[in-house]
């Protein structure tokens, strides 16, 4: 359930359209451009923060509980870190026991979202900020979280109203920010590189989550 030995990353890298800054506004002559680019800047300065809405959700459908702060570092994706993919994990525990954990600042992992298996959502961390959820850094950079209450050795756990909720909300991340609906773009904890979690498991049911993304994604194109 999520990196637990990732060490808090207090670093910032500007992003590649932030790079062009000076380039861009000369080729198209703008000062307004230059000023824009400049303001993205200026909010990933050490100590300043962009303004967040309290309880705000990227998920309609998502209650908010928010994570504790040493479990997650603050960004501005996609425009800092761009995000191409989805990592489906279980929680080993109940849904209970995987939002105590998350808001342990000693657990020092979470996901951006944890799905029921009655089919209730908590949302955790802005999609924005990056999530130690991976066991990889960039892994984490670039993608979203989504913890599944139940174990991996027990098929019945994935219930068919987790699998449509949770359905509905990588049909949406993947609608935000373009990410194709495919194996290479929504993965298990286990297919990430140099992890030791074996997460979602044998009894993960890809073809029917994918099919249940898809037909979600395009009623939301």
């Amino acid at each position: 359930m999520g990196e637990r030995r990732a060490s808090k990353d207090t670093d910032r890298r500007m992003g590649r359209r932030a790079l062009i800054v000076g380039g861009a506004a000369a080729a198209v002559g703008t000062a307004a451009l230059a000023r824009d680019e400049l303001a993205r800047l200026w909010w990933r300065t050490p100590g300043v923060e962009k303004p967040r809405e309290a309880g705000e959700v990227d998920f309609r459908g998502a209650r908010w509980v928010a994570a504790s702060d040493a479990n997650w570092r603050r960004a501005d994706r996609p425009d800092d870190y761009g995000i191409d993919m989805v990592v489906v994990h279980v929680t080993q525990g109940s849904f209970d026991s995987a939002v105590r954990a998350f808001q342990d600042p000693g657990h020092r992992a979470a996901t951006h979202y944890i799905v029921g298996q009655d089919g209730h959502i908590a949302q955790m961390i802005r999609e924005l900020d990056v999530a130690y959820h991976a066991g990889n850094r960039a892994y984490n950079e670039r993608s979203v979280g989504i913890e599944h209450e139940g174990f991996v050795d027990r098929p019945q756990d994935f219930t068919d109203e987790m699998y449509e909720a949770s359905a509905r909300l990588t049909a949406r991340i993947c609608a935000r920010y373009e990410i194709p609906v495919d194996r290479e773009h929504i993965i298990g904890h286990v297919e990430v590189p140099g992890t030791d979690h074996t997460d979602p498991g044998p009894h993960w049911d890809w073809d029917r989550y994918l099919k249940l993304v898809r037909r979600a994604r395009t009623a939301v194109a």
